[in-house]
């Protein structure tokens, strides 16, 4: 049976309404594809939120190698960490004549309804990394446990510094289920710990390296003569700016020590020279891959997705052989 698809009058007209066409809008090689009903269209497309963080970058990496070991051609779109775009984009994927969409959400709530509507036009949705909540039809997840990467993080903090420490969080996409959860890891860990572990700040970097070299230079000025004993960064790039400016205030690795989440052979790199305590890894390759074939067996055979949950793991330097990216150091 061929499923109703949304028309281009109503696709457009959201486009326009949210005025992507002439901003950050579509690209004209998706609107082509619309244009000419779909003839160069994909049956899977993979809505990423942002390409610009390497954890993407290397999730896009891990995608296309399996897509070609699967001998599947894959669509990727990039949010650019905008919501309207990435519901505009899942609209476009649906006039295209997409039977799978594999998506990692700007933000867990915002793209509910528009994943409501592909399951009522009879596509199948995936995520990824980051899950969707408070749609009517549940989404399958693929994604690490991120409570338990940020009570990693916490345990660290109790586990070394037994008579308590001053802990500053850095956090990474608000809104985004990762960030939620991390954030809730941590805070339950430092508590488990005793009124002696106290975050004495917490402020949002939005993920970004720039961002949080401004918000740990803001953080140590404010504090230079009682600077904080532990930098929480909730993923690596932001743990790169963190790392940078605690060097430019003339503080060494041992009086303040950053952690970080994503295990990126950057960080994996700054761990190994023992500039950096550790990082979370959660695997974005097995996260990716794993979504990919649901979605072909979906296609395939009509074996519907299921959700799976990864346990990630904390590197140090005492495991660093077993990151998942760690043949990437030089």
């Amino acid at each position: 049976m061929t499923r109703p698809l949304p028309s281009r009058r109503r696709f457009f007209g959201l486009v326009s309404g949210l005025g992507l066409v002439s901003g950050m809008g579509l690209t004209a090689g998706l609107l082509g594809a619309c244009s000419r009903g779909g003839q160069d269209a994909s049956e899977v497309v993979v809505s990423f939120n942002d390409l610009s963080q390497p954890f993407f970058v290397a999730m896009r990496r891990e995608l296309e190698d399996e897509a070609g070991k699967l001998g599947v051609k894959v669509q990727v779109l990039d949010a650019q960490n905008n919501s309207a775009k990435q519901i505009a984009d899942l609209e476009a994927a649906a006039v295209q004549g997409a039977k799978v969409v594999i998506v990692a959400p700007t933000d867990s709530k915002a793209l509910a309804t528009a994943t409501d509507e592909l399951a009522e036009q009879g596509v199948t949705v995936i995520s990824v990394d980051r899950n969707i909540v408070g749609g009517k039809t549940p989404v399958p997840h693929v994604g690490a446990d991120n409570v338990a990467g940020g009570r990693a993080m916490a345990d660290w903090v109790v586990k070394t510094y037994p008579g308590g420490a001053r802990v500053v969080v850095i956090t990474n996409d608000p809104g985004s289920s990762s960030s939620i959860e991390r954030v809730k890891g941590v805070h339950d860990g430092l508590a488990s710990g005793g009124p002696a572990f106290k975050i004495v700040t917490e402020q949002t970097a939005n993920s970004k390296r720039d961002q949080a070299l401004t918000v740990t230079q803001n953080v140590l000025t404010s504090m230079h003569d009682t600077p904080p004993d532990v930098i929480l960064c909730l993923n690596d790039d932001m743990a790169m700016g963190a790392l940078e400016a605690v060097r430019a205030a003339g503080f060494t690795s041992d009086k303040v020590k950053v952690l970080g989440f994503d295990a990126i052979p950057e960080a994996l790199a700054r761990i190994k020279a023992g500039e950096m305590v550790a990082s979370v890894e959660q695997n974005p390759g097995q996260q990716i891959r794993t979504a990919l074939r649901q979605a072909v067996a979906k296609i395939k055979t009509g074996a519907a997705p299921k959700s799976v949950s990864l346990i990630p793991v904390l590197i140090t330097s005492a495991n660093l052989a077993e990151a998942s990216r760690i043949a990437e150091v030089k």
